[in-house]
């Protein structure tokens, strides 16, 4: 028996998510007119008891409901797409009508309502509203339509009494605002049209549950002109094979560029329910159907503990047809879909996507005797569609103190919250239930919504994040962690716990009330810079939740965060499970890894897997800008906590200076996880099809170094400028690779880290090998000051203002602009410090990169420095004016005339300083001025340098003139 999520909500939430859609021009089909005249259509002012699914649109709500409505629109317009919609008849609100008017029906359960008001249980009203209507016999002409349209069903398919699933879809034509979701039933397996007859009635029957009764009390709505359509399909035997929910967004975040899947082996049921956690797959929607892509970009297989089944011998009047059963160690080991069933379906929910104009939450099922997949129901998605509309600010959560992890599962929602836990094992414990507490059960169903409406969060055993739990603590805004498999055994009773969903995919129950913060982004105050300003990301689970920030990519994507939380095994123990063989003290490494592969006959494809999807979800978050991904960094002693790492990674005195980043990839150590690395990369740019995937190199010391790695990537597929789409060759100036924030149509870039010093003093021969650099402020002062970052005892020391290292800085930033190279910094200073952030676009740094929750406070100190800047330049053409030498002007990269560094550019090098001008931090108060000539050899340019002055920051002024290979540079007086 299979509870529903939704009915006649299905026309309101259509006017509510796709306004342009009254009958609904703008959307794809959405007309009556359309289907006006075609044949066969059933003459509407006789009222008709029966209609087939093909002679419905989604205007028929009133008269067979919001779900067979939709089945009918989606039969008619969407087979052509290639939709394979299940076919069926729906009877009709008239039929119903007729129906209550049957032996005084009507009146019987009118006096039924009238004693409800009057004082009677609610129980008692309910079961003897059901008994009449189950005691009372269908009109006679309605079951014999019924019947008839029954055989020209099994007609049309070719047999005798299929089976068929009876679908309740409740409507009230004077009442769209009501949603009957998740009230009503549906029978699955009917065979034979005795049954067929009998769950008809059952369906009039589950009109008057309790729950959909007190709905109704609470919602002032006349119980009598609610009526139902009762919608009859045939039945995919979705028994033999699989069935689950789709999204065509992150049911999470609202991202729109995702169709979210969830498959079980048996009957779709244990997926709305709860009762098992399903296989999850992500599909990017704009590469789907592109040549050469398969954009799945996540793919992860769920516990399906168990699956419903037909019950042998079921389906008999009264009777449940189905049961649920275990399911076996092989299907709990495998994915429900194939890649190739996986696009379909995505294909499938995008065109009905379109065709409605809205979010679109649906039914899929798979049956087993053809294997064919159908979609058996749609309906908007309403929760995220009505965020996006009304979203104006971000809110963001983080956890600002630390607690100890009791229990683990899947986040529903990125909020935090604390309160006492309360176990209950059932729905009619209510009573037991304390405003506020976070409810722990084993799973819910509709009958939990009154006790979920007044938690504080959700915590349960069971379910993925398309289980009732999931979708109902979203509609109410509850963070919840689903799936954890232990919570109600270890959880007790009045605990103080905090839930916490802000940590990516997984959610956390903590001991004990962890100190939170709470913020809000007004998304329509962000100004637009001329820096870019991107993202820092490391956890591939989190990425959808920043979507909504207009960062300009990703500057740095940590691919050992994805090793270290996602994959968690060293590449070599894949490679080489040898190594671990007999020795007893890896005995726990070894059952840990069979844990984590098992479905995976070859253990190092589980590696390139859980990387490629890592970078993916990431990739797909900001296509098509770029979106830069380091290499693994990892130093010595953290790849050896890795499982079964230890026998691969010798000891090391200092690993911060040992063997790390380029230096390992070539080598004979690990040369083959590296290989690894790259066949990830590889398969999220050229088969999923994410060419805004850029590559960066880690800690490269030397330029031998830099040949030996990209010779090593070129070997695995990855040369520079190899992949590309769409044109483009990756290589050229700072905006090769496509337009301004678009890294997604050149070939493959690769950028190094430029925070060695030798990455400094040899920038013109990095900038040869390089498509561009990324300073490591904290890796570089290190380095160039000689101060472990970590040491107490030299913190105050250790600063990246200091001169030697904003002059280094500024020295790769004009090396880099003179070579077409584009340069960026990632790290944290420029959030905690204006004046930092002020330096660097002062210095013209392309692009400077920070962690999500730093984004705003970074985009203001940067958009601030900007104005002052352009302010500042105003001011110096100003003095040009009045002061014009023929051939004296430089100008700024992005078209402002300096005046420091005059010198025209000619091929080969860039005239006048780029913002002409040196920082160094200064105490407040103190004031340079500079002045200075440059010469070049070739055409030779003479120029002067005009210091800018400055409090907080002094700017010294430096001039450029440059062609060919020469350059000169002004000096600080």
């Amino acid at each position: 028996m299979e509870k529903i999520r939704s009915d006649s909500g299905f026309s309101e939430n259509l006017r509510r998510f796709r306004p342009t859609l009254p009958g609904y021009p703008g959307a794809m089909g959405l007309q009556e007119g359309d289907r006006a005249g075609r044949a066969g259509r059933t003459d509407r002012t006789t009222r008709p008891r029966v209609l087939r699914f093909e002679d419905l649109t989604s205007s028929d709500v009133p008269v067979v409901g919001g779900k067979n409505a939709s089945l009918g629109e989606m039969t008619a317009n969407l087979t052509a797409r290639g939709v394979r919609v299940p076919i069926g008849f729906a009877t009709t609100a008239a039929a119903y009508e007729e129906f209550l008017g049957t032996g005084g029906l009507r009146d019987a359960v009118r006096e039924r309502i009238d004693a409800l008001h009057a004082g009677a249980p609610l129980a008692e009203t309910g079961r003897e509203i059901r008994e009449l209507i189950l005691a009372t016999a269908l009109p006679q002409g309605l079951a014999e339509e019924v019947t008839a349209a029954y055989r020209q069903l099994a007609a049309r398919l070719g047999r005798t009494d299929p089976d068929v699933a009876v679908r309740s879809s409740a409507t009230a034509e004077d009442l769209p605002e009501a949603s009957f979701a998740g009230q009503q039933e549906t029978f699955l397996g009917i065979t034979g049209e005795e049954r067929l007859l009998d769950a008809c009635r059952r369906c009039y029957a589950s009109l008057f549950t309790d729950r959909a009764i007190n709905y109704r009390e609470e919602h002032g709505f006349d119980h009598l002109r609610v009526a139902l359509s009762v919608g009859v399909q045939e039945m995919v035997r979705s028994d033999l094979a699989g069935a689950g929910v789709m999204f065509t967004l992150d049911t999470d975040s609202g991202f729109p560029r995702v169709v979210l899947v969830n498959a079980a082996y048996g009957l779709g049921e244990s997926v709305v329910s709860g009762r098992v956690d399903p296989d999850e797959y992500l599909v990017f929607k704009p590469l789907l159907g592109r040549a050469g892509c398969r954009p799945v970009i996540s793919r992860t297989a769920g516990g399906k503990q168990s699956k419903i089944v037909y019950a042998d011998g079921g389906g008999g009047p009264g009777g449940d047809p189905t049961e649920e059963v275990a399911t076996s160690a092989a299907e709990r080991s495998s994915c429900v879909l194939t890649e190739d069933e996986i696009l379909t379906l995505a294909e499938w929910a995008v065109a009905v996507e379109e065709h409605y104009g809205c979010p679109m939450d649906l039914e899929w099922a798979k049956d087993g005797r053809t294997g064919e997949l159908s979609v058996v129901q749609a309906r908007p998605e309403t929760v995220q569609a009505r965020k996006s509309k009304e979203a104006a600010t971000l809110r963001s959560y983080r956890l600002t103190g630390e607690g100890r992890p009791l229990v683990t599962g899947l986040a529903v929602g990125d909020a935090v919250a604390t309160g006492r836990v309360c176990r209950l094992r059932s729905a009619r414990d209510i009573a037991a239930f304390e405003d506020g507490s976070v409810l722990v059960t084993g799973a819910t169903d509709p009958d939990w919504e009154p006790i979920m409406k007044r938690a504080a969060a959700i915590v349960t055993d069971r379910g993925g994040r398309t289980s009732h739990a999931a979708i109902v603590s979203r509609e109410l805004g509850l963070p919840a962690v689903v799936g954890t498999g232990g919570a109600t055994a270890g959880l007790h009773d009045g605990q103080e716990v905090t839930v916490s969903c802000a940590e990516g995919e997984e959610g956390r129950v903590y001991a004990g009330a962890v100190d939170y913060e709470e913020r809000e982004i007004a998304l329509d105050r962000i100004e637009r810079t001329r820096t870019r300003v991107m993202l820092n990301l490391a956890n591939p689970s989190a990425a959808f939740r920043w979507w909504r920030l207009p960062a300009d990519g990703v500057g740095l994507a940590r691919m050992e965060f994805v090793v270290n939380n996602h994959i968690k095994i060293h590449p070599l123990a894949l490679i080489h499970p040898e190594a671990l063989a007999d020795a007893p003290e890896h005995r726990e490494a070894r059952e840990r890894i069979e844990e984590l592969t098992r479905g995976y006959p070859d253990k190092t494809r589980y590696f390139v897997d859980r990387l490629a999807y890592g970078i993916a979800r990431i990739a797909a978050a900001w296509w098509p800008k770029p979106v830069i991904v380091r290499m693994s960094d990892f130093k010595t002693n953290e790849y050896a906590k890795l499982i079964g790492g230890g026998p691969f990674e010798p000891g090391e005195e200092n690993p911060m200076l040992g063997w790390r980043g380029a230096s390992r990839y070539d080598s004979d150590g690990y040369r083959e996880g590296f290989a690894l690395e790259c066949r990830a990369v590889r398969r999220v740019r050229e088969e999923m099809g994410l060419t805004n995937t850029v590559v960066m190199i880690p800690f490269c010391r030397t330029l031998d170094e830099a040949d030996r790695v990209l010779a090593t990537l070129a070997e695995h597929g990855l040369a520079r400028g190899s992949g590309g789409r769409n044109g483009g060759d990756g290589r050229g100036g700072p905006r090769a690779g496509g337009e301004r924030g678009d890294g997604s149509r050149g070939g493959l870039e690769v950028y190094v880290m430029a925070e060695i010093p030798s990455n400094i003093v040899l920038a013109e021969e990095f900038a040869d090998r390089f498509d561009g650099f990324s300073v490591g402020s904290n890796d570089l002062t290190q380095l160039t000051l000689g101060i472990d970052r970590d040491s107490e005892l030299l913190a105050q020391e250790f600063d990246e203002r200091d001169p030697s290292v904003t002059r280094s800085i500024e020295h790769l930033i004009e090396v880099a602009h003179r070579k077409g190279r584009k340069a960026g910094l990632c790290g944290q200073r420029p959030s905690d410090d204006p004046d930092f952030a002020r330096f660097l676009v002062a210095a013209g740094i392309d692009s400077i990169s920070v962690t999500p929750d730093s984004f705003l406070a970074v985009k203001e100190h940067v958009a601030r420095a900007e104005r002052e800047d352009r302010g500042t330049a105003a001011g110096r053409r100003e003095g040009d004016r009045a002061e014009r030498r023929p051939g004296a002007r430089g100008a700024t990269e992005d078209g402002d005339r300096v005046a420091g560094g005059r010198g025209a550019g000619r091929p080969g090098g860039r005239g006048g300083g780029r913002r002409g001008h040196r920082a160094e931090p200064r105490e407040a108060g103190s004031r340079r001025t500079g002045t200075g000539t440059g010469t070049g050899t070739g055409d030779r340019q003479a120029g002067t340098g005009e210091g800018r002055t400055g409090t907080g920051e002094g700017r010294t002024g430096t001039g450029e003139g440059r062609t060919g290979s020469g350059e000169g540079r002004a000096e600080a007086a």
